[in-house]
């Protein structure tokens, strides 16, 4: 009798023993993780998870885009493409002092269509400012400041400092999303597809 209770004994210490190091892994892994994504998406990650009230649903929502973004094809553009981009830009910005109001829906309606040439998606502002988070999480703040002061302004209530800081806010997202590929990948990509 006095060995079934030691050997009990001995079974339950080690099982807890078990469930310590298994916990213990557990909280490991996802510290990591948490870790992980904090490094990622920089103060995007802060602002879901206050967002959604909670590290794990924050963490989940901030995954998830990661998800919805790896099934994209983002393309970079071709530096007639760039250029293009760039001198609408140029114009764009030339006509602010005239038109800020205008400048502001200009610059709104060309970083989508960059988006769009670049392959996001082009649902709710939501889901486009978390498509953008995944790969430029540094600028997807310049994009919501930017949108609520257009969202201000058609309702009245943003001065031209404000619109001005939308111009300025929008043109760090179009800098970052603008990115051309190497000609010289374009040449060895189009060489590749005509050997086939």
């Amino acid at each position: 009798m006095e060995t079934l209770d030691t050997r009990t004994w001995i079974i339950l210490a080690a099982a807890l023993a078990l469930a310590s190091v298994v916990i213990g892994a557990w909280i490991f892994y996802r510290k990591k993780q948490s870790h992980k994504l904090q490094e990622r998406f920089g103060p995007e990650y802060g602002r879901t998870v206050d967002e959604y009230g909670s590290r794990s649903k924050g963490e989940s929502e901030l995954k998830a885009r990661e998800r919805r973004v790896e099934r994209l094809e983002i393309l970079s553009l071709a530096p007639s493409e760039a250029a293009r981009f760039s001198e609408a830009w140029h114009t764009l910005q030339g006509r602010f002092v005239d038109n800020p109001k205008g400048v502001v829906v200009q610059a709104e309606q060309l970083v989508r269509e960059l988006m769009e040439k670049r392959g996001y998606p082009m649902g709710d502002f939501e889901r486009r400012a978390g498509d953008i988070s995944v790969a430029h999480p540094d600028v997807v703040a310049n994009y919501r400041l930017a949108q609520a002061i257009a969202v201000r302004d058609q309702r009245g209530s943003a001065d031209t400092e404000e619109l001005r800081k939308a111009v300025v806010h929008y043109r760090a997202l179009f800098d970052e999303l603008l990115e051309v590929r190497e000609p010289r990948q374009e040449i060895i990509a189009e060489k590749s597809v005509s050997a086939r």
